[in-house]
């Protein structure tokens, strides 16, 4: 009988907790992922771009979308032109400049929004609320801002 058992060998801890981080983000992502296309026909990237939307008190410019969300120029295009398809973004002319425009969530999209993330919370509650206690997130968010922090130098 064959061993099904797969793994990748010897790893050393600073390895294995770079895969850890991997997988959480593919594993978490796609659980995600899947539950809102299949319950608000939104993936994760509109998903995201309206995240970020949300949380900004003023119209944005599509370059300052993609270097939030890690989007290419055409990625943000595209997610914009759909989420304005099903009335869930505007495009504001810039006060500034009259050849650029800036991105808002309308009405609407910040009621999708609403929906979109219970259904995001719902979605990890087993998999990851209802595993991490605070001291986990705490722990988690000290790793995260770390991670992020610019290289001093």
């Amino acid at each position: 009988m064959a061993d099904n058992t797969f793994t990748l060998g010897p790893l050393t801890p600073r390895d294995h907790a770079f895969y850890g981080l991997v997988w959480a983000g593919t594993t978490l992502t796609a659980r995600v992922d899947q539950a809102l296309t299949r319950r608000h026909d939104l993936p994760l990237s509109w998903f995201e771009v309206m995240l970020w939307l949300r949380s900004q008190p003023e119209p944005v410019a599509p370059s300052e979308l993609g270097a939030r969300t890690l989007l290419s120029r055409s990625q943000v295009s595209r997610v914009t032109d759909s989420l304005q398809a099903r009335g869930f973004v505007e495009r504001i002319p810039s006060p500034t400049d009259a050849r650029s425009i800036r991105v808002a969530l309308t009405d609407a999209g910040r009621r999708a929004f609403e929906e979109a993330d219970a259904t995001r919370r719902e979605a990890l509650a087993e998999v990851f609320d209802d595993r991490l206690d605070d001291a986990d997130i705490a722990a988690l968010e000290a790793v995260w801002a770390k991670l992020k922090a610019r290289p001093q130098g």
